[in-house]
């Protein structure tokens, strides 16, 4: 299974790197933009000015770093990562180095798609409700139509799914989320609403999230493949936000890059995706091992997967090794075909 073998030696390398190194990044995020053509009410970042983004030289130097630094994964975002003109370029490289994955608002994809799909090892599409809802929470109407002719677009050419930020607006309208999951055949990832200071706070109120959790629950018990998240995802939160039981965040496996090439410290959410050091300035191994990432870890102040997921997960939880690691390997293996 040679398409494999790339991702299987990173990884042996990373991880033999981590016998020397207590911690370091697995995972990384790089927003390339702030840019948007939406204007979604939870998110601050299209109120953001977009100054000096990095070249295609830059985001090479970038990704350089990320490797030697141990990450085997790396996410584009923005803003809206399509409206860079040289995305393809941007992806191209880093399919070289990491598996890639981009999140997208659909707006261009249905005809960008075929310009970028084999640089790509997963794709996310936002959706966040049935048309309406989901108009009203992006602001722009044809936000939903176009979201969902990119998704049909890009069925067979790129493994995808949804992604859907959970906010008091559309928590009553999740079964439109997952019926659209079950008429395209794609999977959907959940997130909760973080209310960042200089976006609109419209986080979901507390009893319909704790009822909503409880439902999502008993959902990925009786339909696993229709929801990304884990179990335990929905689980951690019901008992650290209800019950007092805290989960411990690791937030030293994912490393954030902002778009002008400087390292989001501590997480994505304490500084609000505040930059600092320009990451060809840094040795990632050695400030990830100085760090004091002790006064983080019993933070719980949001549920973004790119935390919660990996800070959960343990070889020695059969399910998590089924759900995060056997199961994405055979849906690989199932959508590229095996290849000597």
């Amino acid at each position: 299974m040679a398409i494999y073998k790339p991702v299987v030696l990173r990884t042996i390398k990373r991880d033999i790197s981590r016998i020397k190194n207590k911690k370091l990044p697995t995972i990384a995020g790089h927003k390339l933009l702030y840019e948007c053509n939406l204007r979604c009410k939870m998110c601050p970042f299209w109120r953001r000015p977009d100054n000096n983004l990095l070249d295609l030289k830059h985001e090479i130097l970038m990704m350089e770093k990320l490797k030697e630094g141990g990450v085997s994964y790396l996410g584009f975002e923005g803003g809206e990562p399509l409206l860079r003109k040289d995305i393809r370029d941007i992806l191209y490289e880093s399919h070289k180095r990491f598996h890639t994955s981009m999140v997208t608002n659909g707006w261009s994809l249905a005809r960008k798609i075929d310009n970028i799909k084999g640089y790509l090892d997963f794709l996310f599409v936002s959706i966040d409700g049935g048309e309406e809802i989901h108009d009203e929470m992006r602001v722009i109407k044809g936000s939903f139509k176009h979201a969902v002719e990119g998704i049909k677009a890009s069925k067979g050419k790129v493994q995808i799914a949804m992604s859907s930020t959970v906010t008091k607006d559309n928590i009553d309208h999740i079964d439109e989320i997952l019926d659209l999951s079950r008429k395209l055949d794609v999977a959907v990832n959940f997130q909760i609403e973080y209310d960042y200071k200089t976006a609109d706070n419209i986080s979901p109120e507390k009893e319909k999230l704790s009822n909503l959790l409880d439902y999502l629950i008993e959902e990925k018990k009786n339909n696993s493949s229709l929801i990304m998240n884990t179990k335990q995802y929905f689980e951690s939160i019901k008992n650290s936000w209800f019950n007092g039981i805290k989960w411990e965040c690791r937030p030293w496996l994912t490393i954030n890059i902002d778009p002008e090439g400087k390292v989001v410290m501590p997480c994505y959410v304490i500084n609000e995706y505040s930059g600092s050091n320009y990451i060809w300035d840094i040795d990632i191994k050695r400030l990830w091992n100085s760090y004091n990432w002790n006064d983080y870890m019993s933070c719980n102040k949001c549920a973004l997967a790119c935390y919660l997921e990996p800070s959960l997960f343990k070889w020695s939880s059969p399910a998590m090794v089924q759900s995060r690691i056997i199961s994405p390997i055979m849906d690989y293996i199932k959508f590229n075909g095996l290849k000597e």
